[in-house]
């Protein structure tokens, strides 16, 4: 028997688009002589619909797409996830689903059962959970037809489960299984993913073609890496990273695992290929074609701009260098030679004069009070209408640059440097910032070295350095990482070594700061906890302030 399986890059509603992918897939696979062709989870609309499920018009669409693929599944089997209608008034309206049509009919459709509802996720809500499971028999072999989160639970020790779909469809004695799925990048996902799998084909002695989605989704971006693994645990080939691919399987070669076929990316490489696909498929999917971004010379903006341009091209790109007077000639020449390297086209403003004008409208009202964080702010805050001037104007969607060290501790300002309608490092410490840059440079200097080795600052005031008002950022971003994404409270991490009363500072700076975060444009995530629609914390909280 051949399988198929096809790792794709889904578009959410684009029906139409979906489906001529899909029958390009079909296409392909007869072509190779293929049995099974797989697809992903809720392949018919992409992942996830969110409130999309609550149309009914959605669904019908998505059931429209079932029907076009049925009637190409003549002598070969298509195996792909998609909403189904629960037809039992209780429970809810839905089914996570996976299809198996052959012959123009339906032959299978199996519910997901687990159905997870965590950090990014939040399946419960649209839903219900598959209490029935059995096998698909087809050219006599009986297949084992899972959704995602089914295979996640191997262990039987989540205690949001009370079901493992794969221990009660066992007796049926399934000869391999197919998991359709849609997996999230994070940096170290694949590495789970593949334990998870190990798992599986470990304790039950069978073959797993695993399938993910490929792309990004607003923030949620998915990697691919799908998985064909041999019973003996060995990975028998992981389809690319970040990349469309598919390709046919023999099962009596998998089933051998004579062969291992792993991808290597180190974690920064995974990031950087990440957030290129965030920028790609953000523009790409919502029809936007030129960003915009300020210049300043240092790290943020600089790495932001290369991520930019690999995304866009040099074409796509425009930046506007708007130093003040208390910009440093080196950061003003490091900003301008950045611009030259990646051959983007670029604009100076000095916004000196548009400062004072400011300052002189406003005198009569702040009258002798001393320079403080407001003058900061103003000048953050022309940039930030200098840059969306030039956004409506000429059509480009501008980028917001900040770093999750400074998102997290509220060291950006609203309307000013921390607008753009997709935030791109926003779920990048400040080291990781750095160990980007340097990985841009690893073939050639592409962003100056000055701009990386020289000490960050926002260059509002005379000699400033963010090390004035944060710790260095090796600490900070230690401590970041122990609470949003270990979840640690202040005793916890206390009791790891850190100063009591910084680590009280960081915690309540975070906190304070969360209106802040709930204004900002949506941040690509590359960790496990991102900012955005995988941490809900409460803007009035008393916790910790």
């Amino acid at each position: 028997m051949k399988i198929s399986i096809a790792q794709i890059n889904y578009h959410i509603g684009n029906f139409e688009g979906n489906l001529n992918k899909m029958l390009e897939a079909v296409k392909k696979a007869k072509s190779e002589k293929a049995d099974i062709v797989c697809f992903g989870e809720l392949a018919t609309c992409g992942y996830p619909p969110r409130d999309f499920l609550e149309f009914s018009d959605f669904i019908k669409r998505c059931e429209d797409v079932i029907e076009s693929l049925k009637m190409v599944s003549n002598d070969i089997a298509i195996v792909v996830g998609s909403p189904t209608r629960n037809p039992v008034p209780e429970g809810k309206d839905l089914f996570n689903s996976a299809y198996f049509l052959f012959n123009q009919e339906v032959v299978h459709i199996q519910h997901k059962a687990l159905l997870p509802t965590y950090d990014i996720f939040d399946e419960y809500r649209y839903f219900e959970i598959a209490t029935d499971f059995k096998v698909v028999e087809f050219k006599g072999k009986k297949i084992a037809l899972t959704v995602c989160e089914d295979i996640w639970d191997v262990d039987n020790v989540n205690p949001l489960y009370t079901v493992c779909p794969l221990d009660e469809i066992q007796n049926q004695q399934p000869d391999f299984i197919i998991n359709v799925s849609a997996s999230p990048f994070s940096f170290n996902h694949s590495d789970s993913r593949k334990k998870i799998i190990r798992k599986n084909v470990l304790k039950y002695g069978i073959p797993m073609f695993y399938i993910n989605h490929v792309g990004a989704q607003t923030e949620v971006i998915f990697d691919g890496g799908s998985i064909v693994m041999s019973p003996n645990g060995h990975v028998y080939e992981e389809l690319k990273y970040f990349e469309e691919q598919q390709k046919c399987f023999e099962l009596d070669e998998v089933i051998k695992g004579t062969q291992s076929m792993e991808q290597s990316m180190s974690k920064t490489e995974k990031i950087h290929e990440a957030l290129v696909t965030g920028i790609k498929d953000y523009f790409g999917k919502l029809g936007f074609t030129k960003a915009i971004l300020g210049l300043s010379g240092g790290i943020d903006s600089a790495v932001t701009a290369v991520l930019a341009t690999r995304a866009l091209g040099k074409e796509g790109v425009r930046v506007l260098l708007m130093p003040s007077q208390f910009s440093s000639d080196h950061s003003v020449n490091d900003a301008r030679q950045l611009a030259e390297n990646l051959g983007i086209q670029y604009d100076i403003i000095a916004i000196k004069d548009i400062y004072e004008s400011y300052m002189k409208e406003l005198k009569p009202i702040f009258k002798d009070l001393p320079f403080n964080v407001t003058e900061e702010n103003i000048q953050a805050r022309v940039r930030g209408m200098l840059n969306m001037a030039l956004s409506n104007k000429f059509g480009n969607i501008v980028l917001n640059t900040s770093n999750k060290s400074e998102m997290a501790v509220g060291y950006g300002t609203l309307y000013g440097d921390l607008c753009g309608g997709l935030s791109v490092i926003g779920d990048v410490y400040k080291m990781e910032v750095y160990e980007l840059a340097r990985f841009m440079n690893k073939d050639e200097e592409v962003i100056p070295w000055n701009t990386i080795e020289k000490p960050p600052s926002a260059e509002l005031r005379p000699n400033q350095k963010d090390s004035d008002s944060l710790p260095d950022y090796d600490v900070l971003d230690q401590i970041l990482y122990q609470y949003i994404e270990l979840r640690k409270g202040p005793a916890e991490i206390i009791a790891g070594g850190y100063d009591e009363k910084l680590v009280k500072r960081i915690l309540r700076l975070i906190n304070i700061n969360e209106f802040k975060r709930y204004q900002t444009a949506p941040v690509l995530r590359v960790s496990i906890k991102a900012f955005g629609m995988g941490r809900r914390m409460p803007i009035v909280g008393k916790y910790l302030s």
